[in-house]
């Protein structure tokens, strides 16, 4: 038995192991879906449902692994970066109705990186004056960054209302290309392409300069990086404020994708969110990056499949991965 499982394992990583657990998803999930176009479709939509949630959870992950900080008022960058982006595109809505793609993007352009300043300026406030006074408390952590995430939602209901808002997109995002039978929306494509950006920006920095291996030793041995004589203490900002963005960046993007946005957006994606953050492996870009893109594709497969089962998908994925692997896919750590 031993031996088999062994042969399994080595035929399971040489197919690539679980960086091809979407792929594998994929190919099983079309006989179920039946219809080619209609699996095209909710794949598209899953992939960019997954790319947008990275850009929620790569920032958490990073700021849980290295700094060990529960900080469940996360969601309230998303939910800000969702308000004020959809502020800006209808200030300028001229510019999003025109005809011109410069006009389109420059208004797409000007809105995610308000969304991106608030998440900066926010995050760093919110490290200096409310994390960093509970740092290695993770009771008082919880308590006070769900306190926090209670008054971010009340004030965008001061700001904001109560009643929902709508979100136009650009014109340029607008509509679908359809090729064949298949309809794919240009802005699924879109948030794909930002969010496998993101990810190769992410990547780089973390894997190719002094900043990231900073980074990543961190996460790995926080008081060997002090003993050297190093500031962690200003890479936990950085990372902090990055991560803040991030989640501002995702929220923006999150808000174009649904169309109408509420007070609660950020909390109601917060469970997705951390759920990803778990399966991926704590300070891990590619598991948060691979979590994400399974919880994306299969949301929208068992909501086609197996409607009943949608809303508990995710937690029985979450299930799976953790009798499998404990520390998550992908770990910034090895156990």
């Amino acid at each position: 038995m031993a031996s088999a499982n062994k042969t399994m394992g080595g035929a399971f990583e040489r197919i690539g192991g679980v960086n091809a657990l979407p792929v594998i998803l994929m190919i099983i999930a079309l006989p179920l879906v039946g219809s080619f176009s209609s699996w095209m479709t909710l794949t598209v939509a899953g992939l960019a449902m997954g790319m947008m949630i990275f850009l929620m959870a790569s920032g958490l992950s990073l700021i849980f692994g290295l700094m060990d900080v529960l900080n469940f008022g996360h969601s309230a960058f998303i939910s800000f970066g969702a308000f004020i982006a959809a502020s800006v595109l209808a200030a300028l809505a001229f510019w999003v109705e025109s005809d011109s793609v410069l006009l389109n993007f420059l208004a797409l352009f000007l809105a995610v990186s308000a969304a991106a300043l608030f998440g900066l300026i926010a995050g760093w406030f919110f490290e200096r004056v409310i994390i960093k006074p509970v740092y290695r408390d993770h009771l008082r952590q919880i308590l006070i960054t769900i306190g926090a995430l209670i008054i971010a939602e009340q004030l965008i209901l001061t700001i904001w209302g109560g009643a929902p808002i709508p979100v136009e997109r650009p014109a340029i995002l607008q509509g679908s290309i359809i090729i064949g039978d298949v309809a794919i929306e240009i802005y699924r494509i879109f948030a794909f392409l930002l969010g496998l950006a993101a990810f190769l920006a992410l990547y780089l920095v973390l894997n190719r300069t002094r900043v990231g291996l900073l980074i990543r030793a961190g996460v790995e041995n926080r008081e060997m990086v002090e003993a050297l004589g190093f500031r962690i203490d200003r890479v936990f900002i950085a990372v902090f404020m990055a991560g803040s963005a991030l989640a501002a960046i995702g929220g923006s993007m999150w808000a174009g994708y649904q169309g109408l946005i509420s007070a609660t957006l950020g909390s109601e994606l917060m469970v997705l969110v951390f759920i990803v953050v778990i399966i991926g492996g704590l300070g891990s870009i590619e598991g948060s990056l691979l979590g994400a893109l399974l919880v994306g594709l299969l949301g929208n497969y068992v909501a086609f499949i197996f409607p009943k089962l949608s809303l508990a998908s995710n937690m029985l994925l979450m299930l799976i991965v953790l009798l499998w692997r404990p520390w998550g896919l992908r770990p910034a750590v090895k156990h």
